[in-house]
């Protein structure tokens, strides 16, 4: 297993940065332009509604008095190191499981952002039936749990081996 080329690489960092300029984009015009926690209906099921998220996915632990900001800090810090060795790992013909990691890391570096300048999570988008609300969400989030369905995929694939069979 040849691991991947620094060329490489920046290929599959430009994912990450991609999901992090979509989500830092996103965010703004949610803040610039949603008054917070007042929806805007967009369809039946779709609102927009500006959210802070103190804590971490459906809000856990958004009510520990603010030491969880920077555990949640530490945590996607450490989270985003070991997806960098991972991707340096990878051999060159991979290509689904380097595409999950870097939506995860471009996620987890797109909420990451937020806990730094605001001290929580900008969240706006707020699917919704029948009364019953999703919690709040972004498109980091959305990167972060593509990638790993996509991880999940990637685990259940047959893997090939480049050694022949021993006899």
């Amino acid at each position: 297993m040849t691991p991947m080329r620094p060329k490489k690489y920046a290929l599959w960092l430009v994912l990450a940065m991609i999901v992090v300029i979509l989500d830092y984009w996103t965010k703004h015009l949610a803040t610039q332009n949603l008054v917070l926690y007042r929806p805007v209906l967009m369809t039946s099921w779709f609102n927009l509604t500006l959210a802070h998220n103190e804590g971490a996915a459906f809000s856990l632990l958004a009510d520990a008095g603010g030491w969880q900001r920077w555990f949640f800090t530490t945590v996607a810090v450490a989270i985003s190191a070991v997806l960098l060795v991972w991707l340096w790992r990878l051999p060159n013909r991979s290509r689904l499981l380097p595409s999950a990691l870097m939506l995860v890391l471009g996620g987890a570096i797109g909420n990451l952002i937020d806990r730094l300048r605001f001290g929580y999570v900008v969240d706006f988008i707020d699917i919704h039936y029948q009364g019953w609300h999703w919690p709040a969400f972004n498109i980091a989030d959305s990167a972060i749990v593509l990638g790993v369905i996509l991880l999940l995929i990637d685990g259940f694939l047959p893997r090939h081996s480049t050694h022949p069979p021993e006899s």
